[in-house]
């Protein structure tokens, strides 16, 4: 393995593509630590660090931070991140099936699938748009982000210098907040489809894994403040050493399940060759992914476990009577993180999404069709419709496998968080989104890494074998 990373370094088309990578890593990097115009950097460091520190798994707040590898947390020009672009992706595949006009365009190769980059670069902007617009708003009353400790404004009284920092309400700054969000955002899918086009692997992929890997210094300090400090919650080594050792099962669970493939054999027609002497036929296989909707399922689930607390939260300040007014507002305790109820309905929701999501972009009908029209057929089945009830119920088990298991992965954080007193911090790299999105992006890049040195008569990463990438329809 370390020879093939010294080899890297001999390819000089593939040395060319990792300093590329690297240096607009580092520009992404960078747009994540310069804050907005008119944001006081001082109290919303302190905003964080007592309000979001006390509750790490914030919902919503807490998954756009991870996406934006932190950069919310600094109202940086990158707040948004790539998150706006992801958004649209996911909405124009889950429509181009019902939409007519996008099904063709997806058919007709690569000018359409410009086409649709295209609808989805607009659609990323008007998710910009609203997301920034929102984020204004709420920067500017803290109180809405439902954190029960009054902080004062975290904007700088530039616009209106008159005006209350706790009464303060600019227009001009709302504006500027959204121009800047917006374009921020834009430039990080920009510099995405640079490091697609010129560096290594997925550019939007990346960028969301280094923004998560960002965090893994911290949470590496925080398990050595934990070991070291003499306190209520310090962790023995017995404890650490239990941790490493479920963090590298975990991790090669995680690369089982998105490695994992149900090969279904796929006998080739037949075809004359020379004068019609002899033919030949070959069999390859149909590769049905266990974990078919990969992270997808997860995000949806989270997302969707956000409505009740913020809807409760709203129409507890409905009513007039204190003691009505807490009482609703304590009915959001059953949603919110690490409780029974909440990983219970989270399972529920994680296992139902990845059935709809398999249903959505999985069609065995086609997949038949194409097979039929090629002359292929699976051994044993006859083609047409048998072939496709084969594929629809072999992806149905397959899909309740890969449910559970990914269901699993997503709860063992919140499971992990309580017998260690972890904060969301250090859990959050024991399953989930964080550790998907990480092995999957990983073993992406280093397939096309080993690609370019088989090409040049290298040796791989692998002595037996060759690193598989994750070929999902939708790469995060």
């Amino acid at each position: 393995m370390w020879s093939a990373i010294l080899n890297c370094w001999k390819v000089p088309e593939l040395r060319t593509r990792i300093l590329f990578t690297a240096g607009v890593i580092v520009l992404a990097r960078m747009a994540a630590s310069i804050p907005c115009p008119g944001i006081d950097s001082e109290a919303l460091h302190n905003y964080v660090t007592n309000e979001l520190s006390s509750n790490p798994l914030g919902g919503m707040l807490s998954m756009l931070s991870m996406f934006s590898g932190g950069s919310i947390e600094h109202f940086s020009i990158a707040a948004l991140g790539i998150m706006p672009y992801i958004t649209a992706s996911i909405i124009i595949q889950l429509i181009t099936p019902a939409v007519p006009a996008l099904e063709k365009l997806k058919r007709e190769g690569e000018p359409g699938q410009q086409k649709m980059h295209q609808y989805t670069r607009y659609l990323t902007l008007g998710i910009c748009l609203i997301q920034g617009l929102f984020a204004a708003f709420a920067i500017q009353d803290p109180a809405k982000l439902q954190m029960p400790t009054p902080v004062k404004s975290l904007v700088l009284n530039i616009f209106d210098p008159g005006a209350a920092q706790t009464t303060f309400s600019s227009w001009a700054f709302v504006f500027l907040t959204v121009l800047v969000l917006s374009a921020g955002s834009m430039i990080m899918v920009w510099l995405g489809d640079r490091i697609t086009e010129k560096g290594l692997g997925n550019g939007a992929s990346i960028i969301i894994t280094i923004g998560i890997l960002s965090r893994f210094p911290a949470a590496i300090s925080e398990l050595y403040t934990r070991v070291t400090t003499d306190a209520a919650d310090q962790l023995s080594l017995a404890n650490l050493f239990i941790i490493g050792v479920l963090f590298l099962a975990v991790t090669a669970f995680t690369v089982m399940l998105t490695q994992g493939t149900r090969q279904v054999p796929i006998q080739m027609a037949r075809k004359m060759v020379g004068t019609g002497r002899g033919a030949t036929g070959t069999t390859t296989y149909l590769p049905l992914k266990v974990n078919f909707s990969g992270v997808m399922p997860i995000i949806f689930g989270s997302a969707l476990l956000q409505i009740p607390p913020t809807a409760l939260y709203y129409i507890a300040n409905l009513f007039s009577d204190m003691n009505m007014r807490q009482e609703v507002a304590s009915w959001s305790g059953f949603f919110q993180p690490n409780t029974s109820t909440y990983m219970i309905v989270y399972a529920i929701l994680i296992i139902v999404f990845s059935y709809f999501w398999v249903a959505n972009m999985f069609n065995p009908s086609k997949v038949s069709d194409y097979l039929k029209r090629d002359g292929s057929y699976i051994p044993g089945i006859r083609p047409g419709q048998p072939t496709s009830q084969f594929l629809d119920s072999t992806m149905s088990r397959l899909t309740f496998a890969g449910a559970f298991m990914l269901t699993a992965l997503a709860v063992f954080p919140m499971v992990l968080a309580q017998p260690f007193g972890l904060g969301w911090n250090i859990s959050s790299f024991f399953g989930g989104t964080s550790l998907l999105i990480c092995v999957g992006v990983v073993l992406d890049t280093l397939n096309k890494m080993e690609s370019y040195l088989v090409m040049r008569n290298y040796d791989g990463f692998l002595k037996h074998g060759h690193i598989r990438g994750r070929q999902n329809n939708f790469t995060l």
